[in-house]
């Protein structure tokens, strides 16, 4: 089976046999820039990948995309995929045809961020859990029970929409209030503002760890708006466990976890859930893709089996 993760900045695959192991992988520089483009690299990268596995496209049982965003099935568009331009348009998602010649699904990415911490991460054995993953867009994947929870329309654990950050000038509706103030542009926009000249995220959690006033505030802030997320997140599903990924969530774990946490004791009516930085990685959603193609390729397997040769 073939696990694809279709991000704004890569694009991660892997293909793996029946017992999950992976047998070939490969990631780039994503060209999302258009559908055309990332549909074309799609098609060479599965050409490429499968030739070193010594197999042909349609020997793979079941490819599974992860994809920002939700797939609107009575349109086949993708929808709140801002940064994947041309996915909007109706029968996008039917244009994944070209890429691979075996049966396929769609997911929302970090949907399957959260299949894989259950599968393989810190979430395995946890019943209720969240995967927040906080970069250059926000979202949540919800486990309840141990299934995931994709809501009415698929789009359960769409946070970037909460309303926190009101009032802030840098929010921009069409992205969603929290994610507008919380991502990675609204922590640098947060710093500049604060007086800080500084091109990335990134940058602005390595000053503060040498210990520079403007980028710690900027790390408080963004602090609080987290905790306030959360704090909603927790009043209407009571986790066990929040993981937090992304390149935020995974990159300055050690500057938000407390200061999270500590805001929390005063937010949320019982004690706050653990919180903990994904062991995954990049990973997370590729593993995730395997977990669900898995499953779906063994079912699919079984029924040919059964249904015998074509006659």
């Amino acid at each position: 089976m073939l696990a694809v993760d279709v991000g704004r900045a890569y694009v991660r695959l892997a293909l793996a046999d029946l017992v999950g192991e992976i047998a070939a992988r490969a990631e780039e520089p994503s060209r999302a820039e258009s559908l055309d483009g990332l549909l074309d690299q799609l098609s060479r990268m599965v050409a490429g990948l499968t030739a070193q596995a010594g197999l042909a496209p349609g020997d793979v049982t079941v490819a599974v995309f992860g994809t920002p965003g939700i797939h609107d099935k009575e349109t086949g568009a993708l929808r709140l995929a801002p940064n994947l331009p041309g996915w909007e348009r109706p029968g996008a998602v039917e244009r994944l045809a070209v890429v691979t010649e075996s049966p396929y699904v769609l997911e929302n990415d970090v949907d399957l961020a959260a299949v894989g911490e259950g599968a393989y991460g810190l979430g395995e054995g946890v019943s209720h859990f969240v995967f927040v993953s906080i970069g250059t867009g926000i979202g949540m994947g919800v486990v309840i029970d141990g299934k995931l929870y994709r809501g009415s329309q698929g789009a359960a654990g769409e946070i970037s929409y909460l309303p926190v950050g009101e009032g802030d000038p840098l929010v921009d509706l069409g992205r969603g209030m929290f994610e507008s103030v919380a991502s990675a542009d609204g922590v640098v926009a947060i710093a500049e503002r604060l007086g800080l000249s500084t091109g990335t995220a990134k940058d602005v959690f390595e000053a503060a760890r040498a210990g520079n006033e403007a980028a710690l505030k900027a790390v408080a802030a963004e602090a609080d708006h987290v905790a306030h997320a959360l704090a909603g997140v927790i009043a209407v599903l009571d986790p066990e466990l929040v993981v937090l990924g992304g390149g935020i969530g995974a990159q300055a774990g050690d500057l938000l976890i407390r200061p999270v946490s500590e805001r929390l004791e005063s937010l949320v009516a019982l004690r706050p859930p653990r919180i903990e930085v994904s062991t995954l990685g990049p990973d997370a959603v590729l593993l995730g893709a395997l977990a669900v193609g898995l499953a779906t390729a063994r079912d699919l397997v079984f029924e040919r089996a059964v249904a015998g040769p074509a006659r």
